[in-house]
């Protein structure tokens, strides 16, 4: 991170030595912005949370049922293994196994499903925030906006904060 850092510090001053050097006097104009507290504002993102959590609580469920019946399961088997036979226990044990793979399968199954719902959610949310950050660049005719709450900033002076302005443009508070 400190490298990243280190070069984009490095290609800042690389651009502004060649926009001197092509003979524009006009320095250049930079901006930053905290996207996730941008997000965070926004009340789509809250409702896009509570469709995300109502998904996820059905796969939640679904997989907690799963789980008690291979308990259920794995303590009817140590119970009754004494008066087994080997072809009862081998069989019983195939069950076990088996309903462990299907546990294993419907949790990693499961983990794509909410992702990929997730994606599909907040996708529109992604697009308006930045949309409006690219309106306030092109308005306030900034040449760069970079994202403080990535980590890649490493000095910014509150007049280049845009926040203000996009909430301002997104009717945010």
């Amino acid at each position: 991170m400190k490298r990243f850092a280190l070069i984009l510090s490095c290609s800042l001053l690389s651009l502004g030595n060649i926009a001197r050097a092509q003979g524009s006097s006009a320095p250049l104009k930079l901006g930053y912005i905290n996207s996730q507290e941008l997000l965070a504002a926004m009340p789509e993102t809250g409702k896009a949370d509570t469709t995300l959590q109502k998904y996820a609580k059905q796969f939640q469920d679904q997989y907690e049922a799963m789980q008690k019946e291979y308990q259920t399961k794995g303590q009817q088997y140590q119970a009754g293994e004494k008066t087994m036979t080997d072809a009862i226990k081998e069989v019983k044990m195939k069950e076990i196994q088996d309903l462990q793979a299907r546990i294993e399968s419907f949790q990693q199954s499961a983990q794509e499903k909410v992702g990929q719902k997730k994606q599909e959610v907040l996708a529109p949310i992604y697009e308006k925030a930045n949309k409006a950050i690219k309106d306030v660049a092109k308005e306030k005719n900034y040449d760069y906006i970079f994202d403080a709450g990535q980590g890649f900033l490493l000095y910014g002076k509150d007049g280049d904060n845009i926040m203000p302005i996009v909430k301002q443009k997104l009717s945010l508070k």
